[in-house]
């Protein structure tokens, strides 16, 4: 399964409806965690807020995961070894207060697991490939530093 997931503060639907208009070519059912949003998907399942209790199990049975640049869920993918594809919130289109996700993502692409889909087509050939886990190990102390100390940077300054 692809897991879809919008975090629960903000709606999302530019990704929703991205995905929706090309789920039915997936090899792979899709479940979408829509949040906020008010586009109502037509060609893939799609729940508005996943429990809590519930979101580990959902993770652990989705095979990639499809996300807003929330640091939060990029953490939830690397301690499940799932890879994970990441569209980021732009705030030129409504979708956020200021455009932190697009550093976000200048920090995470080309790392294990990690891919940044910046148009609909990116997405799309993504979840048509195999895309590689992200290692269980944590051989990158010093990446996790360097990326924890831009993120903290990056808020201090915001």
């Amino acid at each position: 399964m692809i897991l879809v997931t919008v975090g629960t503060q903000l709606p999302f639907d530019r990704l929703v409806k991205a995905v929706d208009t090309f789920a039915n070519e997936l090899p792979k059912p899709v479940l979408a965690q829509i949040g906020k949003g008010t586009y109502t998907p037509q060609n893939m399942k799609w729940i508005k807020n996943i429990e809590p209790k519930d979101f580990d199990n959902v993770f652990r049975d989705a095979s990639v995961i499809v996300s807003h640049a929330g640091i939060g869920t990029v953490l939830t993918a690397k301690r499940f070894g799932k890879p994970i594809i990441l569209v980021p919130r732009q705030a030129a289109l409504g979708e956020h207060r200021n455009d932190h996700q697009l550093a976000t993502v200048s920090q995470l692409v080309g790392r294990p697991g990690i891919y940044v889909a910046h148009t609909d087509d990116d997405l799309r050939n993504y979840l048509l490939e195999e895309l590689d886990s992200p290692s269980h190990e944590d051989s990158s102390e010093a990446g996790r530093a360097s990326l924890v100390t831009y993120l903290k940077n990056y808020i201090t300054a915001v």
